[in-house]
């Protein structure tokens, strides 16, 4: 299993148990090609990473609310 943490913008969007669909996109930097992912309809983007998922289709752990965002955690099923 690989957890993946999101940024949401709205409130309401996500709940913990909600199946999410991912969109990968690429980005080329100095440091190599980076993957950052949009759980689809644009509701929340992660961060980027250099490791790419296998998988595009996961799970909504939990959504914890910060300063006017919020964070989505969600899982999917590859190995580490």
């Amino acid at each position: 299993m690989r957890t993946m943490e999101f940024r949401m913008e709205r409130p309401g969007l996500l709940k913990a148990g909600d199946e999410v669909e991912l969109r990968e996109s690429t980005l080329q930097t100095l440091a190599g090609t980076m993957y950052y992912y949009t759980i689809e309809p644009a509701l929340a983007m992660s961060n980027n990473t250099p490791k790419r998922l296998r998988v595009r289709k996961g799970t909504v752990l939990s959504v914890e609310e910060e300063e006017s965002v919020y964070t989505v955690t969600a899982v999917f099923d590859e190995p580490e």
